[in-house]
């Protein structure tokens, strides 16, 4: 009998370990296809696939550890700045009244959700015409990597809102991170609750007319400038009706939000999906175009990836690319 049994664990080891070693030799395999690809991909005779690929892979948490593995530093930056919107230090100028906008096509709803589709990338904008129901929602009015951020739709329903969908950006190590800290200014009914007085950021944000305000900003700028509601992120798409000049390939192919304003003062509302079979996803080009054609007079990226999605009236309206489903986050443009 215990020679029996010591066959018998004998034999389930030699199963185990031939296991082991088939497993072993297709992860291996799988490395050296990635490895291989990106070499392809990085020394091939497609600029423009190379720089897809890296500025794509570098706008994420975390794929943008695989453009190192094959090229150096000073190739990424060389790419990074060849491709992508160019900032020329521009900001929205004016002072309309949006206070008492009147929808004077009773026919049309007030909100109205509309397919956008391109080449590369499907979505949704959200068109809001009365300005004053779009504000800045916020998971505390003090933020803390301790207490972390909350989940989209949780926001909405605290704060009492119709719809909304993700804004600025927050510490974020490793794609991992709990959405407690926002980077940059956040501004909640007129009131700084992050980021300083005298640092500039990209900044995007309504004043008490309810006009849309886009560019680089101190707080104290943003503050005399009287924005109610307003985060940072970037870049700018549109401002003062001038769209932004793109290099390259305009940015990587990723999830996308935005947000832009028309001049008779309905907002814009966009969220590209991305990573996905249906929508690989929009460069900041591309965003360019969509808020263009949507007339805005200024626009401003938001921020993106698996932090993307717009909800409307409790329905999850576009497709979150997380696999661990819709991120904590301690901003978002809420519709009242």
């Amino acid at each position: 009998m215990k020679i029996r049994s010591s066959t018998k664990k004998g034999s389930v080891k030699r199963v185990i370990g031939r296991t082991a070693i088939i497993l072993g030799i297709f992860l291996a395999s799988i490395l050296v296809l990635i490895y291989t690809a990106m070499l392809v991909i990085c020394y091939g005779p497609s600029p423009r696939a190379r720089d897809l690929f890296v500025n794509t892979c570098m706008e994420t948490s975390f794929l943008k550890y695989f453009p190192p593995l094959v090229m150096s530093s000073a190739q990424i930056e060389e790419i990074r700045e060849a491709n992508g919107i160019v900032d020329n230090g521009e900001v929205t100028v004016g002072q309309q009244d949006y206070t008492n906008v009147d929808n004077q096509d009773k026919s049309q709803p007030d909100i109205e959700i509309v397919d956008v589709v391109g080449a590369t990338y499907k979505g949704k904008m959200m068109i809001v015409k009365d300005p004053s129901r779009v504000v800045v929602g916020t998971s505390s009015d003090t933020f803390s990597a301790d207490k972390g951020g909350k989940k989209l739709d949780q926001m909405i329903a605290d704060e009492g809102a119709v719809g909304g969908v993700n804004a600025g950006g927050f510490v974020d190590d490793g794609g991992v991170g709990n959405g407690g800290m926002p980077i940059g200014l956040v501004i909640k009914n007129g009131k700084l609750l992050n980021g300083g007085l005298n640092t500039p950021f990209t900044v995007v944000g309504f004043d008490q007319k309810n006009m849309l305000h886009v560019g680089t900003m101190t707080g104290q700028q943003a503050m005399d400038k009287g924005l109610r509601d307003a985060v940072s992120f970037g870049p700018a798409l549109v401002v003062n009706g001038n769209p932004m000049e793109s290099s390259g390939t305009g940015g990587g192919l990723n999830p996308r939000t935005a947000i832009g304003q028309r001049e008779d003062g309905s907002v814009l509302i966009l969220v590209i999906d991305g990573r996905q079979p249906h929508s690989l996803g929009a460069t900041h080009k591309d965003l360019v175009d969509v808020m263009i054609d949507f007339e805005a007079v200024n626009a401003c990226n938001l921020d993106g990836g698996s932090s993307s999605m717009m909800y409307y009236e409790g329905e999850l309206k576009t497709v979150c690319s997380s696999l661990y489903g819709p991120r904590r986050i301690p901003t978002a443009i809420l519709v009242k």
